[in-house]
Parts: C-alpha cells; sequence; structure tokens
C-alpha cells in the first residue's frame, strides 16, 4: 500500500520500468555490502524535478547513489550519462537533503551505479557483471557545505 501511494504522490516509479528494477537491484546490492538506505527517489520539496536516487550510509559516510540502467552490451557506460547539467542538479538537491538534516554528516559521497539489462529487462547478460559501482564521483566542490 506504502509504494502504491508513493508512485501516486510522484515519490517512486512505476515497478515494471528498468529504472525501479535497476534502483532496487542496487538498493539490494548495497544493503548486502553493509550499507543502509536511508531513502529511495528523494525529490527536493521545494523543486520536485530534483531527485535523488538512494541515500545511503557507509558506515560513517552518507553516500548520494545516481543509478543508471543501461543495456547490457551498451557502447557508452552509465557513469559518462551523468554529465554537467545532471551534476548540479544532483548537486542542488543534495543541498537540500543535507538542509533538511537535524545534524547533517561530516562526510558526504556520491556514486554511480551502473546495472547492465538484458534483453527482456532482467539484469545482467551472460557473463557480465549485473552491476558496476563508481565509488566518489567528482560531483561536489573541494569545500562542500551542505547547508
Amino acid at each position: 500500500m506504502r509504494a502504491l501511494l508513493a508512485r501516486l504522490q510522484g515519490l517512486a516509479p512505476a515497478p515494471s520500468s528498468s529504472g525501479a528494477r535497476a534502483e532496487a537491484l542496487a538498493a539490494q546490492t548495497l544493503t548486502a555490502r553493509g550499507w543502509r538506505v536511508l531513502a529511495r527517489n528523494w525529490r527536493n520539496p521545494a523543486d520536485r524535478r530534483e531527485e535523488l536516487d538512494l541515500v545511503c550510509a557507509d558506515g560513517e559516510v552518507l553516500v548520494f547513489v545516481e543509478v543508471k540502467a543501461r543495456a547490457a552490451h551498451a557502447l557508452v557506460p552509465g557513469y559518462f550519462a551523468v554529465d554537467a547539467r545532471k551534476k548540479k542538479v544532483l548537486l542542488r538537491a543534495a543541498r537540500a537533503y543535507l538542509r533538511g538534516l537535524r545534524r547533517p554528516p561530516r562526510t558526504v559521497r556520491f556514486d554511480v551505479v551502473e546495472v547492465a539489462l538484458g534483453a527482456e529487462g532482467t539484469a545482467g547478460g551472460p557473463g557480465d557483471p549485473p552491476l558496476r559501482h563508481f565509488e566518489n564521483v567528482p560531483l561536489f566542490p573541494r569545500y562542500f557545505r551542505g547547508a
């Protein structure tokens, strides 16, 4: 019921979309690594176009994760789909998220997770790694302040 309500409010994508499947696989993989998923598809209340796919805690580090679904044999990795324009949007969304916290963390990081989807939308292809995780992608200015 919560998932349906979230989808109706525009807080979550439809479960049939490849992006939603990729985000679910990314969240599952990061949780298996010991991360805590704090938010999925978080949107800035002031500007609903600014979305963070996953907000996670990796120990004491707050990690903003952009998930990119790609065909298993795509020529361009999802990492390169996060262009300068997208980085600006993500930075604004991250700042808005941090402003909403009572006690912002001392350390934040931005990661990109690329999920390779097969022809039928399933993760990976034969012999392909279904998920590639790019940690600490340059997004934040050197001396980033959340608020």
